[in-house]
């Protein structure tokens, strides 16, 4: 994911150099304050006569050399927050993408707790991964560096604890590294447990309500987020183990700094001075230590989280168009040619099998047959929601699959059972398939939808809001905002899939009057189940175990078809 940090290359290197100045003035104050205990306080090169205008020159301008250090540090984080915070917002924005572009069977492979903790929380801790590199780790690798350098100039004794407490430190990290290391993916597959968890039950608060499952969902919420926090525990844990080793060694080498420096002091090897400024210089090179541990620490999550973003980014959709986005001289025709369908996690077992069907141009067509024979299924084959496994489906005589995906969909128009509103006002959730649609179109769509009466029965018409999932209003005033929304599209085939489920059968009788009155010329797709719904179609299909049964108009299915006889003796006889 390297080439996203391309576009910030200027952020990029500005953030480490301005790093380097603020490590600089650091790694010079240590030597300078040894100037002032030896010459301004003790005054080795003046007879033991102590300088104040040393120490306060010399206070000025470590000051001055703090000032500094500070501006560069600031500056230093301005560009690694701009570098992280762009870069992660062009994934975030391309993750989405992608995942706007997956079919559902992709979408519920990766399921959407996961998707969302992916966009969110994984993106975030990929910026915090670019953060540390070009501005912690530089920070920390040059104190470590430059400390080591600074103190063995002082005097090389002191490199023998340098020596000593090194492979402590780096055995300790990479001990304490390599155990954490796969906890971070486990971390992040229960966080989309718990995300999971917390989407199923917004989404179906009413469910839940209805069946008296709170205490059920939270405790099915409680024991995800316990999963989460206890690797979290674990995580904090070992490291909690590895703060006090560390400091041990610090303050060991601190000790043995002293011990040295008192050894070399009397040999008039080093000056007092010298052994303060090796005591700081010991404290930075092994604090860098500690810190690129929780540095590793976030680039270990960082890693696995990138893994989990790359596999969204690289996945690419099972579904992909074609290159065909002409013109046609056939408008709103649907063929079926010998069509099988297997859904991707159902193995061999069809849903449609061989199935064959020509639904003609202006023709209202209805689909019938029991729950889960395939009707569903069937239409979902028309947009190109799922691919068919054998056969062709074509529009207007040409191959689904020949379309790009933009000129295929755009011919078509659907209303689901299950209706999506979203949380913005009526007006645009119309309006959301033609959003320059006039507010004449609009009404139209209302009226032919049968909304105008609820919805001018609101004190804010059309601009009224609707909360999120549209429950603030009933599945019967949901679903005709749906259809408005397919109607106001002007598509040249319209598939209502079971979209009149929640309305009353005087209502519904008016929708499909308004619809043959409106747009006689348009390709009515109705799938149903009740016959009512169907029963003045040109023609209706019978399906019975992803099979054509019966089709014809309802006069001749109830001469020949035994299977929709039983279906209106059912439904509709006294």
């Amino acid at each position: 994911m390297l080439k996203y940090l391309k576009k910030y290359w200027l952020f990029f290197i500005l953030a480490p150099i301005f790093m380097v100045g603020e490590v600089s003035m650091d790694l010079l104050q240590p030597r300078l304050m040894g100037q002032i205990v030896d010459e301004g306080v003790l005054g080795l090169s003046h007879g033991g006569v102590g300088d104040l205008g040393l120490v306060i020159n010399t206070g000025l301008k470590m000051i001055g050399l703090v000032l500094f250090g500070c501006f560069c540090g600031i500056m230093s984080g301005v560009f690694a927050n701009l570098c992280s915070q762009n870069y992660g917002n062009d994934i975030r924005k391309d993750a989405f993408r992608r995942v706007m572009s997956f079919s559902f069977e992709q979408t519920d492979r990766f399921s959407t707790g996961s998707l969302i903790t992916r966009v969110t929380n994984d993106i975030t801790q990929v910026q915090n991964l670019v953060t540390q590199c070009i501005r912690g780790f530089v920070r920390t690798f040059l104190l470590f560096a430059g400390g080591i350098v600074c103190m063995l100039t002082l005097d090389l004794s002191f490199g023998v604890v340098v020596a000593c407490a090194l492979p402590l430190i780096v055995a300790c990290v990479i001990f304490f590294i390599a155990k954490a290391n796969p906890m971070f993916t486990v971390l992040q597959e229960k966080l989309d447990k718990v995300n999971n968890v917390m989407q199923e039950n917004v989404a179906g608060a009413r469910v839940v309500k209805a069946y008296v499952k709170e205490e059920y969902e939270k405790g099915r919420f409680g024991a995800a987020n316990g999963e989460l926090v206890g690797t979290q525990l674990d995580v904090l844990l070992l490291f909690s183990y590895m703060t006090p080793i560390m400091n041990i060694i610090l303050n060991v080498s601190v000790v043995a700094v002293i011990k040295v420096g008192a050894i070399e002091v009397g040999n008039g090897g080093v000056t007092p001075g010298d052994v303060m400024a090796a005591i700081t210089y010991i404290s930075q090179i092994l604090n860098a230590v500690m810190r690129m541990t929780m540095i590793f620490q976030t680039v270990s999550r960082g890693v696995a989280s990138g893994k989990r973003i790359k596999e969204v980014l690289d996945c690419e959709p099972s579904i992909k168009g074609g290159s065909f986005a002409g013109d046609t001289a056939v408008k709103g025709k649907v063929e079926f040619r010998n069509v099988s369908f297997s859904y991707p996690n159902m193995g061999e077992k069809k849903v449609i099998s061989d199935f064959s069907l020509t639904i003609n141009p202006g023709e209202t067509f209805g689909i019938l047959g029991a729950t889960g024979c395939g009707k569903s299924s069937l239409v979902n084959l028309i947009p190109r929601f799922y691919d068919a496994t054998q056969g062709e489906v074509l529009v207007d005589d040409v191959n689904v699959k020949d379309y790009t995906l933009g000129a295929l969909r755009g011919k078509i128009a659907v209303a689901l059972q299950k209706s999506e509103i979203f949380s913005t006002s009526i007006r645009e959730n119309i309006a959301w398939g033609k959003p320059d649609a006039a507010e004449a179109e609009i009404r139209r769509a209302a009226d032919v939808a049968q909304a105008s009466e609820f919805i001018d029965s609101k004190e804010d018409g059309l601009d009224t809001q609707v909360t999120q999932g549209g429950h603030s209003l009933s599945g019967g005033q949901k679903q005709r905002v749906a259809i408005s929304r397919a109607v106001l599209k002007d598509a040249e085939i319209l598939i209502f899939d079971d979209t009149t489920s929640a309305l009353d059968l005087k209502t519904e009788a008016r929708l499909y009057e308004e619809l043959k009155r409106e747009y006689g010329g348009t390709t009515k797709i109705i799938i149903a189940q009740r016959i009512a719904s169907v029963k003045d179609a040109d023609r209706i299909a019978v399906i019975e175990n992803g099979r054509l049964a019966a089709c014809g108009s309802h006069d001749e299915l109830m001469e020949n078809s035994a299977i929709y006889r039983d279906i209106y003796d059912s439904q509709l006889k006294r």
